[in-house]
């Protein structure tokens, strides 16, 4: 097939790019580089030995899309293109709303004029909001306590409204938990522009010294040890799931909510003293107080994925921290 990824420079599209690549897809790449780097697409062309094409645009610019849509004979789009941070989507809501449900909607019309009617959209556990019950399946309420994840939550509703107008789209909408992980080359992995929000990135700066130590939000959390804690998945099994998602589309239409998680859940002390065994770094952290819409705990039941999809995370928490041990190695090298 061939297949359009918009943010494929991304962490989760670099992967999804390089494992559709490796498979046998012809892979074209959409990003802005708001915040993903060029450099990126040597990296993926390494790995893959394939020729991955790129467009430097913005998914707004619905002509645009269009045309490359036209133009690359697209079969199928991957959409992972958005803006991702929590709190700063508190912050600037309607930078969000602009880029990412706008984005959506251009994205939708550049497919419609194209005749393209498979989509795999990169949504976000965050619909779910505070959990009534635990583990998350896709039935749960959806409530989602802030901008980002009413982002997503206004993206999938579109999505359904459309398959509900037109039968012939096929739809899937990943809802991801916390990605984390890197590739077992050590060529690609996490690597925000500015400073990141995510826990490993932050490890990474207090192993390479761009930080003094990590802080972790709260210890006084209900739980074994007080720290939060949340169902890590491993970047490369989430790329697999987007692979599985594009196979089962084939052959269904309508719009399908997915998660996508381990089905298990650690605490922020438990990935750190992972990730000094892994590596065998002294990670200094102090505790400072808790970041406001974090909760104690959350993770996915992801037996819909499982049974539908015939995906599952395989990846554990050892296989993730040398992962990103080894990423983070490479970079500091460069």
């Amino acid at each position: 097939m061939n297949i359009l990824l918009t943010g494929g420079m991304g962490y989760i599209g670099s992967h999804t790019a390089t494992l559709l690549a490796t498979a046998g897809h012809q892979v074209h790449i959409y990003d802005n580089l708001c915040n993903s780097n060029i450099e990126t697409l040597a990296r993926i062309k390494k790995i893959t030995s394939k020729d991955i094409a790129f467009t430097h645009a913005d998914i707004r610019d619905t002509k645009k899309l269009t045309q490359v849509l036209q133009d690359e004979n697209i079969d199928a789009v991957i959409h992972l293109a958005g803006l991702k941070a929590v709190g700063e989507s508190s912050k600037n809501p309607i930078d969000y709303y602009a880029n990412n449900v706008q984005g959506s909607i251009s994205l939708i019309q550049a497919m419609q004029a194209s005749n393209i009617k498979t989509l795999v959209f990169s949504s976000s556990a965050t619909v779910y909001g505070d959990p009534v019950y635990l583990p998350y399946d896709e039935d749960h309420p959806t409530s989602p306590t802030n901008p980002y994840g009413q982002n997503k939550l206004h993206i999938e509703e579109m999505l359904q409204d459309l398959a509900v107008s037109d039968a012939a789209w096929k739809i899937a909408c990943l809802r991801y938990f916390n990605p984390v992980g890197a590739h077992e080359s050590g060529l690609i992995g996490e690597d925000p522009n500015g400073i990141p929000n995510n826990l490993m990135p932050v490890i990474g700066q207090v192993v390479t010294g761009k930080l003094s130590s990590l802080n972790i939000f709260g210890d006084d959390y209900d739980t074994p040890d007080g720290t939060g804690k949340r169902d890590y998945i491993h970047v490369v099994d989430l790329a697999e799931g987007h692979l599985a998602s594009l196979n089962w589309l084939n052959s269904h239409a309508g719009c399908h909510a997915f998660n996508l998680g381990s089905g298990d859940s650690y605490s922020v002390l438990e990935l750190l003293h992972h990730f000094e065994a892994a590596s065998g770094q002294n990670i200094p952290y102090q505790i400072v107080g808790r970041r406001l819409g974090d909760l104690p705990e959350y993770y996915a039941k992801a037996d819909k994925a499982q049974s539908l999809l015939g995906w599952k995370a395989k990846r554990g928490l050892a296989e993730i921290c040398s992962s990103s041990w080894l990423w983070i190695k490479n970079t500091r090298s460069h």
